[in-house]
């Protein structure tokens, strides 16, 4: 008698396993609906909660279009890299590798401000929590985000964080710099550039010049922020 290796339960497991695929090529599924729906469900809730963060917290102040640009792309990208290829034992740690190559390729060639270097980190943690939370509840994920959302907004307002302007200033009334005639020199510098300034820091020295560099704290009529400030001379 020839005995034989059928097994009619694995066999109908794995044909309800390839029927539940539907189209099959190499093994691989042409089309899943459960994971098409989840796909364009997750990625459209990231990509929501990241254009909020951007839109209406930073935005609002910069103005920088190639930043909006920047930040959503990032979004995209992480998010996508990570959902399609979570089943790769790298995760985490391969999408911190991806931000760490870019940042040595590109942005070591560009001064980038801290403001910029921390929303850039925020929408890769939310593309990061948002792509891999597989097995996580779908309320957690919500609550999570909910909370980047809501940390941002408290420390972009006005509610915690008093928001300080500053500029670099080239003074050439050199024997106003002396600690004694501090007021003297504020009201001068009031008057001269008509801003509410609230304190001044005296930096670089030049008495071949008779010129030194103020850094000056001032309340600006508007909540934005100046990316000029901080240039000092032509380049």
């Amino acid at each position: 008698m020839i005995q034989s290796d059928y097994d009619p339960g694995i066999a109908a497991e794995y044909a309800a396993e390839i029927a539940g695929k539907g189209l099959v090529f190499m093994d691989v599924a042409v089309f899943d609906a459960n994971a098409f729906w989840l796909l364009l469900l997750r990625f459209t809730f990231n990509l929501i909660v990241c254009w909020v963060i951007i839109q209406f917290f930073y935005y609002r102040k910069s103005r920088r279009k190639d930043y909006y640009f920047t930040f959503m792309l990032f979004s995209v990208t992480v998010f996508l890299l990570l959902f399609l290829l979570q089943s790769i034992p790298m995760q985490i740690g391969f999408a911190l590798g991806l931000f760490a190559i870019f940042g040595m390729i590109r942005y070591r060639t560009e001064t980038v401000q801290i403001r910029e270097m921390t929303y850039l980190f925020v929408i890769i943690g939310i593309s990061v929590v948002n792509g891999l939370s597989m097995d996580v509840p779908y309320a957690s994920v919500a609550i999570a985000n909910v909370l980047f959302v809501a940390v941002t907004w408290l420390l972009e307002s006005n509610r915690f964080l008093k928001h300080t302007s500053t500029k670099i200033v080239l003074y050439e009334k050199i024997e106003l710099i002396h600690p004694e005639k501090y007021g003297e020199m504020l009201s001068d510098l009031k008057q001269r550039t008509g801003l509410d300034i609230t304190k001044v820091e005296v930096g670089h020295i030049d008495f071949l010049r008779d010129a030194a560099y103020l850094k000056i704290y001032y309340k600006a009529d508007r909540d934005e922020i100046n990316t000029i400030d901080s240039i000092t001379r032509f380049s």
